[in-house]
């Protein structure tokens, strides 16, 4: 399938600003739609000096592939807006949803996009956006997942996952329960532990028989409380994931709860370059969750 050099980003938020930057240091003219767009990620489009269409219309007609990259929250209502823009301008793209969603959604995505006559690839992003260097995976799947090779490089390893739509979606569940399933754990455990005034005994336990595991815990805890709000849906979805597999949905309805209420708290309500610029240390986000749950 030929396409054209020009590549949509439906939502250059703080993942999809990464991927966009990396997509036109490889050559590719990206654009945004900034229309209904909040005013930071039409700052971050700008910033990255992407193309606006304005309107969804107007991306589909410049552009023979569209990412969709946003909250998995708004996965399915992103996909039925470029289906309902490809239906009025006739366009038909190649749609390919890169959220953190089940595989059944994936299925729900795909047949909303086939409807509009569109081509869709199942993608799952694994990594942190592909900025200063830093390296991320696209598991990829579907009939079609082939034709994501041309994004291919060294920041961007695009990884084959499966023939079948869902494939792909499957693998970043699985993956998403283990990361962001411990992370929600460990700081449950470890607010609770402030909560109750033995911070200082397990701090002392962890650090002298869980040493290793303890830092992971601290360091991915940090920069989390920004992230929260998106990761309440990526929670669900793997529930969804692990019920649709024969399994308990629970233990992963109960990380969607906890990162619910983190993102209610004042660190849960800051910006990523509000987060970032106070470089708080894992210790300081937990001791700031405690005392605001």
């Amino acid at each position: 399938m030929e396409l054209n050099n020009s590549i949509g980003v439906t939502s250059p938020g703080d993942m999809g600003q990464g991927v966009a930057l990396c997509l036109k240091e490889m050559g590719f003219n990206v654009c945004m739609a900034s229309d209904g767009r909040s005013a930071r990620t039409r700052s971050l489009g700008e910033k990255a000096g992407l193309t606006d269409c304005g309107s969804l219309e107007k991306l589909v007609q410049t552009c023979d592939m569209v990412l969709s990259i946003l909250d998995p929250g708004a996965a399915v209502t992103n996909a039925r807006a470029v289906a309902a823009a490809c239906k009025a301008t006739g366009r038909k793209v190649v749609f390919v949803d890169c959220n953190a969603v089940a595989p059944q959604t994936m299925h729900e995505i795909t047949d909303i996009m086939s409807a509009a006559g569109c081509t869709t690839i199942d993608a799952g992003i694994i990594g942190p956006p592909p900025r200063k260097g830093a390296k991320q995976r696209f598991y990829v799947s579907g009939p079609n997942a082939g034709i994501m090779n041309r994004i291919n490089s060294p920041q961007i390893n695009v990884r084959i996952a499966g023939d079948k739509i869902g494939d792909a979606s499957a693998v970043k569940m699985c993956y998403a329960a283990l990361t962001k399933g411990s992370i929600a754990l460990g700081t449950e455990l470890l607010v609770a532990a402030r909560k109750l005034g033995v911070d200082k005994a397990l701090e002392a336990e962890l650090s002298g028989s869980q040493a290793e595991l303890y830092e992971s815990v601290l360091s991915r805890s940090a920069s989390m409380p920004f992230k929260a709000y998106r990761w309440v849906p990526e929670m669900n979805e793997i529930a969804k994931t692990f019920e649709g597999a024969g399994m308990t949905p629970r233990i992963l309805q109960g990380a969607a709860d906890l990162y619910a209420q983190i993102a209610t708290t004042p660190q849960g309500k800051e910006s990523p370059e509000e987060a970032r610029d106070k470089k708080r240390t894992g210790k300081q986000v937990i001791e700031g969750l405690a005392d605001t749950i």
